[in-house]
């Protein structure tokens, strides 16, 4: 459904790559809506990828270009007045890659080469393509800036790696470049933190799926899909948020500000639920070992008590030395029971002073 909040609008969008990335959807989207836009990709994302069928498709033109390269960027921006007729009146940054996470190496191994590649790639590029756009005075007037972050640049997510540092810095880009923007020229600069979503760069970071799913038991109103962040974008394009700006705006389903849902409640239970019995059971085996070892201890001392007897009580002409060993034997047997049977009854120490029977 569209309702031509873009109509006679011009915009970039970077990063396109596929049908799954947001930038895809907020390609056709913004078309949608009646706006006229360029994309942009790596030369390498442009050969190998899909986004030419993309451009075919909306009846755009693709702009190769490297965001960690300036000279690339103002290309970007000059072909893109040059193409649409003027100044964007929005653009949106979709960039990020870490090759920490792509070589799964943890935060507290980092190659500082790579992670210097992450901040270029995934923020500064954000920095760089502001600044290359405000220089050739390249966006109209109240124009929307907008950059995909996440929720990690705020909290700790295990296994996002150096990428929370990069969405951290690209916040605080849009913070820093929004004020002095939107002073000079009332350009408005934005980031979205997204839900997880199963994009080509997310799947790459460590137990997404399982992310994706704890997220989305945890939000009141379940994650936020590809298109329905393509929807927030436009609106964030639109004249309708002419007064919005250096802000971090939550589209999450309400994750950002929960505490524990009633969902990852009952999950939580559930496998307190299932420890529980698996201790239980653990605790059974341990009672029905233990009872087994005190059966065979019992049994050796029986036996070697009731050999002698039997040598007492069925043989005929048996001397007084023999029945002294035979007794000897019995003795110190019955004591090795009556040890073990006082042990048994202070077995109630096991648990108070971790009390433990020898069996030697």
């Amino acid at each position: 459904m569209s309702y031509n909040l873009l109509k006679g609008k011009r915009g970039i969008i970077f990063g396109a790559l596929n049908e799954q990335s947001i930038a895809w959807k907020v390609a056709e989207k913004a078309v949608e809506e009646g706006a006229a836009i360029t994309l942009s990709n790596t030369p390498v994302a442009v050969r190998m990828g899909e986004v030419s069928a993309l451009s075919e498709k909306l009846n755009c033109e693709v702009i190769p270009a490297d965001a960690t390269s300036v000279e690339d960027l103002e290309n970007v921006f000059k072909r893109s007045m040059e193409v649409l007729g003027g100044p964007v009146d929005f653009v949106l940054h979709s960039i990020g890659m870490s090759p920490n996470v792509r070589k799964k190496r943890t935060y507290d191994d980092l190659d500082y080469d790579m992670l210097e590649k992450t901040l270029d790639i995934s923020a500064v590029s954000f920095h760089k393509m502001i600044q290359a756009a405000k220089k050739l005075n390249a966006i109209a007037d109240y124009g929307s800036i907008l950059a995909l972050s996440y929720v990690a640049a705020q909290r700790t997510f295990y296994g996002y790696n150096d990428m929370a540092d990069a969405k951290a810095l690209l916040e605080s880009i849009a913070r820093s470049f929004g004020y002095i923007y939107g002073r000079e020229h009332h350009v408005r600069v934005n980031t979205i933190s997204q839900s997880p979503t199963m994009t080509t760069a997310g799947s790459g970071v460590k137990g997404m799926d399982k992310l994706f799913d704890f997220a989305n038991r945890m939000s009141p109103l379940g994650n936020a899909s590809a298109d329905e962040c393509a929807d927030y974008c436009f609106v964030m394009f639109s004249d309708l948020t002419r007064k919005v700006t250096m802000q971090n705006l939550f589209h999450d389903g309400g994750f950002s500000s929960i505490g524990m849902s009633l969902r990852a409640m009952a999950t939580y239970e559930k496998g307190l639920e299932i420890l529980e019995a698996e201790k239980e059971k653990e605790i059974y085996h341990a009672k029905i070992d233990f009872f087994t070892n005190i059966a065979h201890e019992i049994r050796t001392p029986l036996t070697l008590i009731k050999g002698p007897l039997e040598n007492i009580l069925h043989k005929e002409n048996i001397d007084r030395n023999t029945i002294r060993e035979n007794l000897d034997v019995m003795e110190r047997n019955t004591l090795r029971l009556l040890d073990l049977t006082n042990q048994l009854l202070d077995f109630r120490k096991t648990d108070t002073k971790g009390f433990r029977l020898n069996f030697m």
